[in-house]
């Protein structure tokens, strides 16, 4: 089994996707606790939730002054995807016994990646595992190491870093935004935040914000799937 893991394609793409995702936790053990949680909260945090974007916009909220619950709720609303990739891996992988929970717990982005970018039924599953498990162990540990490296510098406003874990949030999104439409969504989503930061208490804007893109989501999309659909031309009949 070793052997075969060894040459396995969706194994060798899923260790170095894991590799790559799992020192990010670093990043974000460091940033939490400069956005005021403690080592042990942090790693909680990691441990349960495993969603670096919502991981992210949890801490991002926090940072800004926002309570517990907006910052639960930013991040809740980010993890709804997940549910989805969910439904989507369960069709393809088909998991029984612990197994479902297992494999419940580690769909986020790169191991869902990895598992439909694999055309083979046996490398798709053993791309999902290599990529959900080996990210779950390395971002875990990689967290204790920043939240503890984090811990050791003391009062974040002295090195600068408490506005770091919302940059840290925008640098993650950035990449996602590939379309026309994405960036539009966003544009929106930003001046929303803006006009209403004055307005309502820290947190509550990230809010709105979701609100307002999940609308812009459902009622731009129609019934056949147009609006947020890239603009495609229609194609002409050639004429002789």
């Amino acid at each position: 089994m070793t052997a075969s893991l060894r040459h396995s394609p969706g194994a060798r793409v899923g260790a170095s996707i894991a590799v790559a995702t799992g020192l990010y936790g670093m990043s974000f053990g460091a940033l939490a606790v400069a956005s005021g949680l403690d080592v042990w909260q942090t790693c909680v945090l990691s441990l349960l939730l495993f969603s670096g974007g919502s991981q992210f916009a949890f801490i991002g909220v926090i940072a800004g002054g926002g309570s517990g619950i907006a910052a639960a709720s930013a991040a809740a609303l980010l993890g709804i995807r997940n549910t989805v990739y969910g439904m989507q891996l369960n069709a393809l992988l088909h998991p029984t016994g612990w197994r479902r929970f297992a494999s419940a717990h580690v769909t986020i982005d790169e191991s869902l990646a990895t598992s439909t970018g694999q055309t083979d039924p046996v490398e798709q599953k053993r791309g999902f595992w290599v990529a959900g498990l080996g990210i779950f162990v390395l971002w875990n540990l990689f967290t204790l190491v920043g939240a503890l490296a984090g811990d050791a510098l003391g009062d974040p406003k002295q090195w600068g870093l408490d506005g770091a874990a919302v940059a840290a949030f925008l640098a993650l999104l950035w990449p996602r935004l590939r379309s026309r439409e994405a960036g539009a969504i966003a544009v929106a989503c930003a001046l929303v935040t803006v006009v209403a930061v004055p307005f309502v208490p820290a947190g509550v804007p990230i809010l709105v914000a979701a609100v307002v893109a999940a609308a812009i989501g459902w009622f731009g999309s129609g019934p056949r799937g147009e609006g947020l659909e890239p603009d495609v031309e229609p194609k002409r009949e050639a004429t002789s």
